[in-house]
């Protein structure tokens, strides 16, 4: 009863928003009211709703592979309507006589390019085009937003309409970078914590995974040749805890089941600061030879590399070279930021090198903005992560030299920061980060004397020195990661804070029927319940 009366608070107050439209079943009984094009997010490009018809899913619908390049879209879909519909809803390789679900890799404009898709939906059927699989996928997160929120319960909900508007999307990404950073050295978090994680990511077209593996705090990925790193130097985390690590088999499990939701894992190796992790298990790679204890305070700029030392340079090497065998994306980031206890000069001339060894293992580097001070090459990707929209001398003329940027402003994108001072979790050095802050910037504009052009695109960050379980991260990532989502898929245009915020409450009662814990930030209409 609880949770029918939730669901029903729920959808008042989503009608009381504007954004569910009223419907009726073929017999004219009343009906759950049809979700509203208005309430996707990240905004479209373009949408429009046909009034007074719908496609009905039901207990024979299947869905439609139309080439074995769609499958694997299509079988994701048919596992997220079969808990809560009940049916058995088959992936099917061959035009079914019934109303179905069709993806196809043929039929879309070429405009939306290798991530966008059109979305037709009509009494008869669904038809979701486009020119990739990973233009499928972010259809399909599309697709669940226009169905009733309770196709998100993972156990059958009876007696439901599984209604989805009539009408047309075409849609693609403004940017082809669009990040969440996901810190697991200060706190761990174990295989299915990150799965869970990429898949809520995923629901708003983020397409890349920033995995922060090493701090002071702890070393989380496990290195052949250097077993003292997982044995000492994975043994703690913030706090004092019992710390953990992935082997390498569970490395690529995460990166293979990112890859499975169309998302590229990004993993860091942070360098030459925050290294108070590694040179616990390994005293050789400090200067005075001498293994620091381990650390599980937050305080940061203290440790460095002994950066011209031999033993060093095979460490990092050897690390980067393993990494990038079991990494399938373009990216190894190394870091950088905080080194106060390296010397400016050495921080230039080992950034330089490290850059390097990224670029033999077949790699492009990426840092945060301070690798900016180093020469990394064309190419290279800067995360600008300050909290001034005031770019340094040496960044601007890394840009102009071929550097690309992603944005993560500290004010902006840091879903580690409080919401306000009421706020338990989260830390407040850059914040508090209200829901309008995130929101109201522009990625192309950001930063004066950065042509736009140079913006690759953004990337919200969620350090962990308070997380300690998933419930944590989705409360601090919800609302606010989607205003960053939406800044980076969504049309200049597009961008008004009240449109945002009446397509916030839209998501309100899918987060509810998913488990997903979040912040009731002022300003929206939330749904009673």
């Amino acid at each position: 009863m609880r949770v029918l009366l939730v669901r029903v608070s729920f959808v008042l107050g989503l009608l009381a928003a504007g954004l569910l439209a009223g419907c009726a079943s073929a017999t004219g009984s009343p009906t759950v009211p049809l979700a509203s094009y208005a309430g996707i997010l990240p905004a479209p490009v373009s949408a429009s709703q046909t009034p007074d018809k719908r496609f009905d899913l039901e207990s024979g619908s299947a869905v439609y592979a139309a080439s074995s390049a769609a499958a694997p879209v299509a079988d994701y879909l048919a596992g997220l309507l079969r808990p809560a519909t009940g049916y058995a809803v088959p992936v099917v390789a061959s035009a079914p006589s019934a109303p179905a679900i069709k993806l196809t890799l043929s039929g879309a404009p070429t405009v939306v390019g290798d991530e966008g898709y059109r979305l037709t939906v009509d009494p008869s059927g669904i038809v979701l085009s486009a020119q990739t699989a990973a233009g499928l996928f972010e259809g399909v997160q599309t697709l669940r937003q226009l169905l009733p929120s309770a196709i998100e319960s993972r156990k059958a909900v009876q007696g439901a309409p599984w209604a989805v508007p009539a009408g047309t999307v075409t849609d693609y990404p403004r940017y082809a970078y669009r990040g969440a950073s996901l810190d697991v050295a200060r706190h761990f978090f174990d295989v299915a914590d990150v799965e869970r994680y990429i898949d809520d990511i995923a629901r708003y077209k983020m397409d890349y995974l920033h995995l922060h593996l090493t701090d002071d705090q702890g070393w989380r990925i496990a290195v052949d040749g250097y077993p003292a790193l997982t044995q000492i130097g994975a043994s703690t985390e913030v706090g004092g805890g019992a710390g953990g690590y992935y082997t390498q088999a569970q490395y690529k499990e995460i990166v293979g089941y990112a890859a499975s939701r169309y998302i590229t894992v990004i993993p860091e190796i942070d360098m030459p600061g925050h290294v108070n992790a590694a040179e616990s298990a390994y005293g050789d790679l400090t200067c005075d030879g001498k293994a620091p204890a381990p650390y599980a305070g937050t305080g940061t700029g203290f440790s460095t590399l002994c950066t011209n030392s031999p033993a060093v340079k095979t460490f990092v090497s050897t690390v980067l070279k393993q990494l990038a065998a079991l990494t399938p994306g373009s990216y190894i980031d190394i870091g950088g930021d905080e080194a106060q206890a390296t010397s400016a000069s050495d921080y230039a001339r080992f950034m330089t090198w490290a850059a390097a060894q990224v670029r033999a293992d077949g790699k492009t580097p990426m840092g945060w903005d301070a690798i900016t001070n180093a020469q990394t090459g064309s190419g290279a990707v800067a995360e600008y992560w300050e909290t001034t929209d005031s770019a340094t001398p040496a960044f601007k003329a890394a840009v102009a030299a071929g550097t690309k940027v992603v944005l993560a402003p500290a004010n902006r994108t840091y879903l580690d920061q409080k919401y306000d001072q009421s706020t338990v979790l989260g830390l407040d050095w850059a914040g508090p980060i209200p829901l309008a802050q995130a929101y109201q910037w522009d990625p192309s504009t950001y930063l004066p004397g950065v042509p736009s052009a140079a913006v690759e695109g953004v990337e919200a960050a969620m350090w962990s020195e308070t997380l300690t379980s998933v419930a944590d991260l989705e409360y601090l990532a919800f609302p606010r990661l989607t205003a960053v989502a939406e800044l980076g898929w969504s049309p200049a245009a597009t961008h008004d804070l009240g449109a945002f915020e009446r397509r916030l409450a839209a998501q309100a009662a899918h987060w509810a029927e998913a488990g997903i814990g979040f912040f009731r930030a002022p300003g929206v209409d939330w749904p009673r319940g």
